[in-house]
């Protein structure tokens, strides 16, 4: 079994948090909750996909 990338895994728990919380915000017609989740939700997964970026130059994925 390859080695667990914690970085990783921390990234997509919080972009899984932050659709559950998109559709918790929904289903409470709280569109302002929604809309924060979505901008967390980009901004978690933009911060992952620049991340890879980074260790995959630098050799290390």
């Amino acid at each position: 079994m390859p080695n667990i990338q914690w970085p990783f895994l921390g990234f997509a728990v919080l972009a899984a948090l932050c659709m559950i919380g998109m559709g918790v915000a929904i289903g409470e017609q709280s569109w302002i909750g929604a809309i924060l989740s979505i901008v967390f939700l980009l901004a978690v997964m933009g911060f992952g996909f620049s991340y890879k970026a980074k260790m995959r130059r630098a050799g290390r994925l």
